[in-house]
């Protein structure tokens, strides 16, 4: 995949992990089990994904697997581990296997630890989320990218595509005690950046998903306003359109969309 591809597709933690590092009362023996206990349980749950997703490989993506796993059990420089670790994060998304990929991508943040890389990282995750049916593997998906979009975000504030992009994941999975967590958040970011194409299409996005057509018809053409080349944003009108039963404005931005360069 290259970078727009990756671009494309996700303060309540440092809050959380300042709280943990001043107030924490805990005995470090009793830390230190508890870390342990949690990393395991993360590894066995990817450990699980992984031999369920072997079992089910043919023979030339399992040796494929086996060579890139041997490429790096054999690197020892940090620079040539997030090497191996991104080769094999590619070839499991080839393999339509994203929550797989994604944990390789985390590992490749994990070495780098810049804001890419961690972005990366979490739509990795939050593709998983759109693919995937089985609740567990939702549920590693979804804390994974959540943890890596919050990372990106706090290396750089500014870049509004991280908090997006954690809103999606919210929206995508939404917590059982707050389920409008994800559009609430996006509601917010768009009375902050009110003139934010990102912001106007995914909320009309989500107006669509819910059958909202005139509130998504409202926030596209404002996207498509602000910045015409939004491809996203226009062929979503096309969609609005035709869910309001305008077929001749549905029709004129789907030949717009297709006209459009990008995916």
């Amino acid at each position: 995949m290259n970078k727009s591809q990756w671009s494309l597709i996700l303060t309540a933690s440092s809050l959380f992990a300042l709280l943990y590092l001043c107030f924490d009362t805990k005995p470090s023996k009793h830390k230190a089990i508890e870390s342990k206990r949690a990393s395991s349980f993360a590894s066995t749950d990817i450990n699980s994904m992984l031999v369920d997703a072997k079992a089910n490989l043919p023979a030339q993506a399992s040796a494929s697997v086996m060579a890139l796993e041997g490429d790096l059990e054999k690197a020892v420089l940090d620079s040539v581990k997030a090497t191996a670790f991104k080769n094999l994060s590619s070839y499991w998304y080839q393999l339509e296997k994203s929550g797989i990929a994604g944990y390789y991508a985390e590992q490749v943040a994990e070495i780098t630890r810049d804001e890419e890389a961690w972005s990366i990282a979490g739509t990795t995750y939050s593709i998983c989320l759109q693919r995937e049916q089985d609740e567990k593997i939702r549920s590693f998906c979804t804390e994974h990218a959540v943890q890596a979009l919050e990372k990106a975000a706090s290396l750089n504030p500014s870049n509004i595509q991280h908090k997006v992009n954690l809103a999606l994941v919210y929206a995508e999975n939404p917590p059982k005690d707050t389920p409008m967590k994800g559009v609430l958040m996006l509601v917010d970011l768009n009375k902050q950046y009110p003139d934010n194409p990102i912001v106007l299409t995914q909320l009309g996005r989500l107006a669509i998903k819910t059958s909202q057509f005139d509130k998504a018809v409202e926030r596209l053409s404002k996207a498509v306003e602000l910045e015409p080349s939004n491809k996203v944003a226009t062929c979503l009108l096309a969609q609005a359109y035709e869910g309001l039963g305008d077929a001749a404005k549905a029709t004129d931005f789907k030949s717009k969309c297709e006209k459009l360069p990008g995916n």
